[in-house]
């Protein structure tokens, strides 16, 4: 089964595209899994980190399909971070749940196909189910990522137009046709899942388009009608339910929409402060599952 339809099954079954963003802020963690450690003793904050990212997965586990780490929130631990994600990733993968690395990795030639090789299916040694890939070095830094997560059931989620404020700057651009450089990204990520995809009509190249541009969402899901789309930019960062149902097909299909702290930090927001911290992720996920549905 490739990646777009095992993605569909996922957000089918548990009927909700809620993708839950795991970004471990060491301060943000609750108190009692802090307790005295010394934030520059790394190995001890990395096994904390563990501990609490494994414990955010099963909270959400019947409330999500997919999870997303953020690798740098691991890596600035040193080696002990980069440990603690591995065993992050494992233990999803035990719970049933996809994983999307958000590494955004892009380079050329074998180093792309190292990357490829390093994270892209259950045969790579860090065995995610797809990875974040920047673009913007051009096609043929595509190819090796595209080709692997093809041959391994995987998936790659191309950046088109992300939700930071200053995408614009070069995403914006007019290119010769009048086309802007995020569009002619989005062509070249369709006819990369067109040509993967399955029964479900989708590929295994999915794109990532910003809640924060709900017009551009909207444009690129008719560009993109084969693509899985991730929409980060939910919540914390100003995008609403009504933004981002522009990302989705007219099955309620085609779309995962990102929370990271709205979700994994909601112990520290006022209407779920009374609920213990594993009670609060929770309930913000089935909150935000159904608001996506409404």
């Amino acid at each position: 089964m490739n990646f777009g339809d095992r993605l569909s099954e996922q957000v089918q079954l548990k009927t909700s595209a809620v993708c839950v963003g795991i970004d471990p802020r060491w301060a943000s963690l609750p108190a009692a899994l802090r307790g005295s450690i010394d934030p520059k003793d790394l190995v001890r904050v990395a096994a904390a980190t563990q501990c609490y990212c494994q414990e955010v997965i099963d909270a959400v586990e019947s409330r999500a399909p997919i999870i997303k780490p953020q690798a740098a929130f691991f890596e600035q631990l040193g080696p002990a971070g980069m440990q603690a994600l591995s065993a992050v990733i494992s233990h999803a993968r035990k719970r049933g749940l996809l994983v999307l690395l958000d590494g955004k990795r892009g380079d050329i030639g074998s180093t792309a196909a190292g990357y490829a090789d390093a994270y892209l299916g259950a045969q790579s040694p860090w065995q995610c189910d797809a990875l974040t890939v920047n673009p913007y070095l051009g096609d043929d830094t595509l190819e090796p990522f595209v080709k692997m997560s093809a041959a391994r059931d995987a998936g790659v989620f191309v950046l088109v137009k992300t939700s930071n404020p200053g995408s614009g700057f070069l995403q914006d651009l007019k290119v010769d046709n009048g086309q802007t450089i995020y569009e002619r990204v989005a062509e070249m990520v369709e006819s990369h899942s067109a040509a993967t995809k399955g029964d479900s009509g989708y590929g295994s190249v999915g794109a990532v388009v910003g809640a924060t541009y709900p017009e551009q969402l909207q444009k690129l899901r008719s560009l993109m009608p084969h693509t899985w789309i991730l929409i980060p930019g939910f919540g914390a960062q100003g995008g609403t339910a009504q933004d981002v149902a522009h990302g989705f097909d007219t099955q309620g299909l085609g779309a995962i929409v990102n929370s990271s702290r709205g979700i994994i930090f909601a112990y520290t927001f006022p209407q779920y402060s009374h609920l213990a911290w594993q009670d609060a992720v929770a309930t913000a996920a089935a909150d935000m599952a159904q608001e996506l549905t409404e």
